[in-house]
C-alpha cells in the first residue's frame, strides 16, 4: 500500500491544520523556548513575554496532542510537571529558528515598508 499524498492546498487535507499549528506564533515561541531543554510551565511562561496562561496551556496541549511535546509529571509534593520536545518536535527547531532569524534580519525593512504604506493611506 502506498503512502497517502498530502496536499495542504486542499482544504480537506489534515496537513493544513498541522501547518496552522506550526505557523502559530505561540507554537513558534514555545518550540524555541523548549529548544533550550525541558521546562516547567512557569519557566516557559517567563521565557515567552506576553503569553497568557490560557494560550500557553492551549498551545502545550495542542503540541502534546500532535506528538511534538511530552508532558512528564513527577510524583512529588507539590507535583512537578515538565514539558519537553519529542524527537518530532526537535525536528522543528531548525526551520522555526530560520523563521526567527529571518524575522530579526528583515524587521527593519518590514517596518520601513509599513511606515511607507501607512503614510500613503493617510494622504
Amino acid at each position: 500500500m502506498s503512502e497517502p499524498q498530502w496536499d495542504p492546498y486542499d482544504r480537506n487535507c489534515p496537513t493544513r491544520a498541522l501547518l496552522d499549528r506550526i505557523g502559530d506564533r505561540w507554537t513558534v515561541l514555545v518550540v524555541g523556548a523548549l529548544s533550550e531543554g525541558p521546562m516547567r510551565f512557569g519557566e516557559i511562561a517567563r521565557r515567552i513575554d506576553g503569553v497568557s496562561q490560557k494560550m500557553l496551556t492551549q498551545t502545550l496541549r495542542g503540541l502534546e496532542r500532535d506528538g511534538l511535546v511530552t508532558r512528564t509529571m513527577y510524583p512529588q509534593i507539590p507535583p512537578r510537571v515538565e514539558y519537553e520536545l519529542t524527537e518530532a518536535g526537535r525536528t522543528l527547531r531548525e526551520p522555526l529558528a530560520a523563521l526567527e532569524t529571518w524575522a530579526k534580519t528583515h524587521m527593519s525593512t518590514v517596518l520601513a515598508a509599513r511606515e511607507l504604506a501607512d503614510a500613503g493611506t493617510r494622504s
